[in-house]
C-alpha cells in the first residue's frame, strides 16, 4: 500500500437519520482508533501460568477525532446541537484506499480556537455508541 493524503480522510454526518451522509467539516487533522478491552481468564491452572484471554468477550468502541474548520455555519450549528443535546447521530469515516465505518457516534468534546487574524477553528472527539460496520473500499 503507498501512501495516503491526510486530507482524504472524510468524516461525514447524517443529520436528519435518512441515510444521507454529508460531510461537516474541511478537517485539518483526523484520527480514528479502535480498541477493545480484554477479559482474563487466567487461573492456577493455566498452562504455564501464562496469561489466558476469553476472546469476543471485552468491549469494542471506536473513537473518532479531528480539527479543522466548518465549511458553513449549517455544519457547526448541527454538529453544536448534537453536543449540546448529547444526541447520538450516525456518522461515517471514509478512509482511503480502507474503507467506510459507519454507525452511532456521540460527540463527547467540542473546543472552538482561533487567531486574532485568523479563522475559527475547532476540534471534536466522537465516541461509538453502538454497533458499528465496516465496508471495504
Amino acid at each position: 500500500m503507498s501512501a495516503q493524503r491526510g486530507k482524504d480522510l472524510l468524516l461525514k454526518l447524517d443529520a436528519d437519520g435518512d441515510g444521507s451522509f454529508q460531510t461537516i467539516a474541511g478537517l485539518r487533522a483526523r484520527r480514528i482508533a479502535f480498541n477493545a478491552q480484554t477479559v482474563d481468564i487466567t487461573d492456577s491452572e493455566s498452562a504455564g501460568r501464562w496469561r489466558e484471554l476469553l476472546g469476543g468477550a471485552g468491549v469494542q468502541r471506536a473513537s473518532l477525532s479531528g480539527g479543522g474548520i466548518f465549511k458553513d455555519a449549517t455544519s457547526d450549528a448541527e454538529l453544536r446541537q448534537l453536543f449540546f443535546e448529547s444526541r447520538i447521530a450516525a456518522f461515517q469515516a471514509v478512509i482511503p484506499d480502507f474503507g467506510t465505518i459507519e454507525g452511532p457516534f456521540q460527540v463527547t468534546a467540542l473546543e472552538y480556537g482561533g487567531e486574532h487574524d485568523g479563522e475559527v477553528t475547532f476540534e471534536a472527539t466522537f465516541e461509538s455508541a453502538g454497533a458499528l460496520t465496516f465496508a471495504a473500499l
